[in-house]
C-alpha cells in the first residue's frame, strides 16, 4: 500500500472491490461505471474509476455479470458437425450477423448425437447465452425431444431466446427451410433434361432434412414420369465418406441402368464422384450425380455438380435477426434454387 492505494504489483487477479478502493467510490459506484450501467455516474467518479481499473488491470467477471443480468452478450451456436461445410456457412452467417450487434458467437459441435445435443444445452444454460441457435437436423426418432424442449422452454423462461433451423419439431421461433420442394423441384428439372431411372444415396442415421429432401425428390419423379425403385435407395452415413460407401455399393452390385444418383447433400455428392472415378468410370458421361444445398466446394469439382442451391449464410443472418426480434426474418420458408451443372448433362431421347 502506497499514499492510500493498493499495491500494483500483484499475484492475483484484482477484483472489484479493488477498483472501488484505488478510486475511492462505493462498490455500486464501480460496477455502474465498468458494467454498461443505465444508471448516471458522476463524470468524475467514472473517470476515477476507469483510471484505476487500468492502473489494476482489471478484467470485468463476465460470468458474474451472466448472472446479475440474467444474459451475457453470447450467441451460442450448436451445429452437428463444423467440419460440414453446410454448417461453417450457416455458422458464417451467424458471425457476420452478430458482429453488427457487438455480439459473440460460441460454437459446439452434436456430431448428431441428441444425448451429446441435450447435454450441451443443460451445460449452455448454465452459461446462460443470451441467445441459442440449433442448427443441426434431428433425427425422425429421437428418444430425448420431449427433454430438450423443456430445456429449452426453460432457457427461455430465464430471458434467453432460441431459435431453429429447418424444421420446426419442438414449436420454438424457426428458419424454415423448404427442403423437400427443393428435393420435388430437382426431380422434376432433372426428368425434363431426360434422365428416368434414379437412385437415391440418404441419409442413414435418419435424418430429418434427408427425409424430407428425398420426399421431395420422389414426389418430384412421380409427378414427372422418372423411376426409382426402393432397391437404389442406399442408406449411408450423411458424410463425404458416406456418400462414397452408398455409391460404391450401388456400382459394386451392378447400377442395372440407373442413369442418376441424387445424394441427399453436397458432401454426399462430392463423396459419390469420387468412387464413380476409382471404379473407372466419368462422373456424368457414364453416371450422372446431383446433391443438395450449394456449398461452395462444389462449383470447383470436375464435373461441377448440379445441386439445389440453399442461401445458407442468409440462414444464419436470418437465424440472428429472428433472434433478436425481427419477426419478418420468420416470414415463411427460405427458398432453393435447382442449379444444373456438367455432372448432370442433359440426355438426348
Amino acid at each position: 500500500m502506497t499514499d492510500g492505494r493498493i499495491d500494483t504489483v500483484r499475484s492475483t487477479p484484482a477484483t472489484l472491490h479493488d477498483v472501488a478502493r484505488e478510486a475511492g467510490v462505493s462498490l455500486a459506484t464501480a460496477s455502474r461505471s465498468l458494467n454498461g450501467s443505465t444508471r448516471k455516474v458522476n463524470d468524475e467518479y467514472r473517470k476515477r474509476v476507469l483510471e484505476a481499473a487500468a492502473r489494476l488491470d482489471y478484467s470485468p467477471n463476465l460470468s458474474a455479470q451472466a448472472v446479475a443480468r440474467g444474459t451475457t452478450t453470447t450467441v451460442a451456436l450448436l451445429v452437428a458437425d463444423i467440419a460440414d461445410p453446410y454448417f461453417s456457412s450457416i455458422a458464417a452467417g451467424v458471425v457476420a450477423e452478430a458482429d453488427t450487434e457487438r455480439l459473440i458467437v460460441t460454437m459446439a459441435a452434436t456430431q448428431r448425437d441428441p444425448e451429446r445435443e441435450l447435454d450441451l444445452v443443460r451445460t449452455l444454460r448454465g452459461q446462460r447465452p443470451r441467445v441459442m441457435i440449433l442448427a443441426g437436423s434431428r433425427p425422425t426418432i429421437d428418444t430425448t425431444e420431449g427433454a430438450l424442449g423443456e430445456e429449452l422452454r426453460a432457457y427461455e423462461r430465464s430471458g434467453g431466446v432460441v431459435v431453429l433451423i429447418s424444421r420446426n419439431e419442438l414449436d420454438l421461433r424457426t428458419v424454415l427451410v423448404d427442403n423437400r420442394g427443393g428435393g420435388e423441384a430437382l426431380a422434376r428439372e432433372l426428368v425434363g433434361i431426360g434422365y428416368r431411372r434414379f437412385a437415391i444415396i440418404t441419409g442413414g442415421e435418419g435424418l430429418r432434412t434427408s427425409a424430407d429432401r428425398v420426399d421431395g425428390f420422389r414426389d418430384g419423379l412421380v409427378a414427372a414420369g422418372g423411376i426409382v425403385n426402393d432397391d437404389d435407395i442406399l442408406p449411408a452415413a450423411f458424410t463425404r465418406d458416406g456418400g462414397y460407401a452408398g455409391m460404391q455399393q450401388l456400382l459394386g452390385r451392378g447400377a442395372d441402368g440407373v442413369e442418376l444418383v441424387f445424394a441427399a447433400n453436397d458432401v454426399m455428392a462430392v463423396g459419390a464422384l469420387s468412387a464413380i472415378r476409382d471404379a473407372g468410370l466419368t462422373p456424368g458421361a457414364d453416371v450422372a450425380v446431383a446433391g443438395f444445398d450449394d456449398i461452395p466446394t462444389v462449383r470447383d469439382v470436375t464435373p461441377a455438380l448440379t445441386t439445389v442451391r440453399v442461401p445458407l449464410e442468409e440462414i444464419g443472418r436470418r437465424a440472428l435477426r429472428l433472434a433478436l426480434g425481427d419477426t419478418d426474418a420468420a416470414a415463411g420458408a427460405v427458398g432453393t434454387e435447382v442449379v444444373l451443372r456438367e455432372s448432370t448433362p442433359r440426355i438426348a431421347r
